[in-house]
């Protein structure tokens, strides 16, 4: 591994021991590859993944053609917070998975915020 990883993952495992997701209030988490964005909302106690989304979504797929990484990330927020509406789930606590609150991960924040998720 090299060295940003390393210090991605060291980051996340300083998050992960201070937050966590129960069924009232699951946790949000986002990764991000070089080229695709995915995002869950997990509750941890259970185990389970409740709603998940990414660019890889067959509801999205197509609109995110030609539209810029950041675009793609807030198309992937929106969806998710209309998934976990239909879910009955309006409350989230925020994971950033050790990646810097910024860019794309900020722009999934941001579409869940605007769409009905409150964290």
């Amino acid at each position: 591994m090299n060295r940003r990883m390393t210090a991605r993952l060291s980051r996340k495992r300083r998050i992960r021991k201070k937050i966590g997701g129960t069924g009232e209030r699951p946790r949000l988490s986002v990764f991000r590859s070089a080229r695709h964005i995915y995002a869950q909302i997990v509750d941890d106690l259970q185990g389970h993944t409740l709603v998940a989304a990414s660019t890889l979504s067959k509801e999205i797929r197509e609109k995110l053609a030609g539209l810029k990484k950041s675009e793609t990330a807030k198309e992937v927020g929106r969806l998710l917070a209309a998934k976990a509406k239909e879910k009955g789930i309006s409350q989230v606590v925020f994971d950033r998975n050790g990646f810097l609150y910024h860019g794309r991960v900020k722009a999934v924040a941001d579409s869940c915020r605007e769409h009905g998720l409150v964290f």
